[in-house]
């Protein structure tokens, strides 16, 4: 079995640091039997070119992200044609920004504090969704 890829898109050292703890959460949350991938890029930019490589299940966007923010990343790969496969998860600074991330296209957000835990059900119940939609279709 291919492991779960999430692609984490952020230039803030906190947020990644975050991520990491989000990730060792998915990862206990998988099991023995699955494994997980964990790619990174600090910018939408770079982001971009390694989830059209590498197809990770899940893409990981802070909101504040140089060059190419989170927004622009969802609207590129949800809005191409093909739509990018993946599901993608905005970590938002503001709740005010909801909707901003509904409009690129977002799979699903979440409101800076993480709570890391709550952050990990969240990227592992997309990346199951993007598994069955894969093997489905």
């Amino acid at each position: 079995m291919q492991p779960m890829k999430v692609l984490v898109v952020s230039a803030d050292p906190e947020v990644l640091e975050q991520m990491e703890v989000t990730a060792r959460s998915v990862r206990r949350r998988l099991g023995p039997r699955e494994s997980l991938e964990i790619l990174e890029a600090s910018d939408g930019v770079r982001a971009a070119k390694v989830a059209w490589r590498e197809r990770p299940e899940v893409v990981l966007a802070d909101e504040i992200t140089s060059r190419a923010g989170a927004f622009a990343l969802t609207k590129e790969l949800k809005g191409a044609d093909p739509p990018f496969a993946g599901k993608v998860v905005v970590l938002l600074d503001r709740s005010q920004d909801e909707w901003l991330a509904a409009w690129a296209g977002a799979d699903g957000w979440a409101v800076k504090p993480l709570d890391p835990l709550a952050l990990a059900e969240l990227v592992a119940a997309q990346g199951d969704a993007a598994v069955a939609e894969e093997e489905a279709g």
